[in-house]
């Protein structure tokens, strides 16, 4: 008997490229409870003078009636944040027990004077405002398409559940950047899902928090104004310049306005008796071009560059003229010793250079200008969510590597929008492999205490393996793979920076028995920052590259 030939329907061919219906569920649930677990176990360890901050806008929200929040200055600690923060610092405010109270947590003195008390309750209330980053990842993970979208979701939501960068900063150094991410996170997904009144919205309630986010604010304009409020149209006409017609969705464009408008209006209308003091503490221009700490950037190797300019100077009596004739510097400067010594140490005024030019905050305002408009182009074109994306971490590299007065904590700006896509494509595993492990190794000064050293350097190696590993199991293979050196050199970076924070950690250890060290105080320090500031800076160009060269990876699709 002859067998018949069955052929499927197009039915059955539907029904085997759908999903297993046992398709397994993504869930940050176990991870939350790993990190609760660490994170109560570090409520007792160091804390820096931003937990004093903290507690005072505590003591000012909960004592003082509004109107004087912004002009309150008996601690130097003054309220230097947006209003939101200021009511959610008022809503914490309300909650003070009574032991906590009775501990100094709401006294408006000129130094805290407080106990275990109120440590425990500032670092309860940094734990529990988390939940709402582990709502925003969860949220990515749930309204992720397909089964291999979740999976590399999943991978991502976890990094940044687990990141270093927040357990350094909030959770031992004492901050509150994990509930502000997760709220970043809220816009970046409203926008993935195309629900542009939504992103609007987050991002505008985002700027009333923390006006650090001003970073990233161009990249939010320029899609949401392409993507939702203009409309292009191509005719068949043979002119160029009347193919495109440039339609203006001013019922889109209204919706939106008014959305952002309310948001603000929310925030600042209770201050406008005191909005020229609110408006001079949120821009404090009068700081200097560094942080106290340098910040990995481009003027971190700038300063250290005028360093070495002036030791050759100095020893080198043959380099004197060249010097003198190439920067047009006074010489009588690099005999007070005493003013070298200050300078080298980075302080908050004005940092003054000595044979390099001076640079100036409309310089640095140009130069970051200059790089976000670059990256603005491709998304007026192109507004897709990864064109979104990738234009939003060149904005946050570019105020990072250029901006005046940046502070180190704000590479976390870059790293969590890079996070979002780097599954996405193996070639951008490099440039985020080098951003993170300097991006993050560039906090560990933050904690020089001996106590959590194990804790920062342990929990960071150990966070870098496994998810170096997890990332390239995930990601996708491109068509054309290229640049497996280009690995091998940023890999060989990576291993040696490993030997960095060695060295610099048997520094700071020695330095305690040997009081000579302390004359080098300053010297680790610049050595996080220039060796951070060329890996940043070298993750900059590669991303850069991939996003200007390479259109495969920004096109939409899984």
């Amino acid at each position: 008997m002859a067998m018949k030939k069955v052929i499927p329907s197009n039915n059955a061919k539907l029904q085997s490229t759908k999903e297993p219906p046992t398709s397994r569920k993504y869930t940050l649930f176990n991870i939350w409870i790993v990190s609760l677990a660490l994170k109560l176990l570090l409520m007792v360890g160091y804390h820096s003078t931003d937990f004093d901050v903290h507690r005072n806008w505590l003591a000012i929200t909960s004592k003082l009636p509004i109107s004087q929040w912004y002009t309150e200055n008996t601690s130097q600690w003054t309220l230097d944040y947006p209003p939101f923060f200021a009511f959610f610092e008022w809503v914490l405010s309300q909650f003070v027990p009574p032991v906590v109270a009775r501990d100094g947590c709401l006294d408006i003195v000129e130094k805290g004077q407080y106990g275990l008390p109120t440590v425990y309750f500032q670092r309860v209330t940094v734990i529990l405002s988390e939940v709402v980053l582990f709502v925003a990842l969860q949220w990515i993970i749930d309204t992720s398409s397909t089964h291999a979208l979740r999976r590399r979701m999943y991978v991502a939501t976890a990094s940044l559940a687990l990141s270093p960068g927040l357990m350094l900063i909030d959770h031992i150094h004492f901050q509150y950047n994990g509930m502000m991410y997760g709220v970043l996170l809220l816009c970046l997904n409203s926008a993935r899902l195309e629900r542009y009144l939504l992103c609007g919205f987050w991002f505008a309630v985002l700027l009333c928090f923390k006006h650090i986010y001003l970073y990233l604010a161009p990249a939010v304009f320029v899609f949401l104004l392409r993507a939702y409020c203009l409309k292009f149209k191509w005719s068949k006409k043979l002119n160029f310049v009347a193919n495109v017609v440039c339609i203006v969705q001013w019922k889109n464009a209204l919706k939106l306005a008014g959305v952002v408008t309310s948001v603000f209006a929310v925030a600042f209308l209770p201050f406008y008796n005191t909005l020229p003091q609110l408006l001079s503490r949120l821009f404090p221009f009068s700081r200097g071009l560094t942080h106290a700490y340098w910040a990995p950037n481009m003027w971190a190797l700038y300063s250290f560059f005028d360093r070495v300019l002036i030791q050759i100077y100095k020893r080198i009596p043959v380099s004197r003229f060249l010097l003198k004739r190439v920067f047009q510097f006074d010489a009588s400067l690099l005999s007070h010793d005493e003013l070298l010594k200050t300078s080298t140490r980075g302080i908050v005024g004005n940092i003054e250079f000595f044979i390099l030019p001076q640079i100036t905050p409309k310089l640095t305002f140009l130069l970051t200008l200059f790089y976000q408009v670059m990256a603005l182009i491709p998304l007026f074109l192109q507004p897709t969510y990864r064109r979104f994306i990738g234009a939003m971490t060149l904005c946050g590299y570019a105020s990072f590597l250029f901006g005046w007065h940046v502070h180190e904590k704000a590479i976390l700006l870059v790293i969590f929008p890079l996070t979002l896509i780097v599954s996405r494509d193996k070639r951008l595993l490099p440039a985020y492999n080098l951003l993170v492990a300097c991006g993050y190794g560039s906090l560990f000064p933050l904690i020089f205490t001996c106590n959590e050293w194990l804790v920062k350097v342990l929990y960071t190696l150990l966070w870098y393996i496994i998810f170096y590993f997890n990332f390239r199991k995930v990601s996708r293979v491109p068509k054309k793979t290229s640049g497996s050196m280009i690995d091998r050199v940023l890999n060989g970076y990576i291993l040696v920076f490993i030997f960095v924070v060695s060295f610099t950690s048997i520094i700071d250890l020695l330095s305690n028995k040997f009081s000579m060290l302390k004359r080098f105080e300053f010297l680790n320090l610049m050595i996080y920052s220039v060796y951070c500031g060329i890996g940043v800076i070298s993750s900059w160009n590669t991303f850069s590259w991939l996003y200007f060269v390479d259109d495969e990876i920004w096109t939409e699709g899984e």
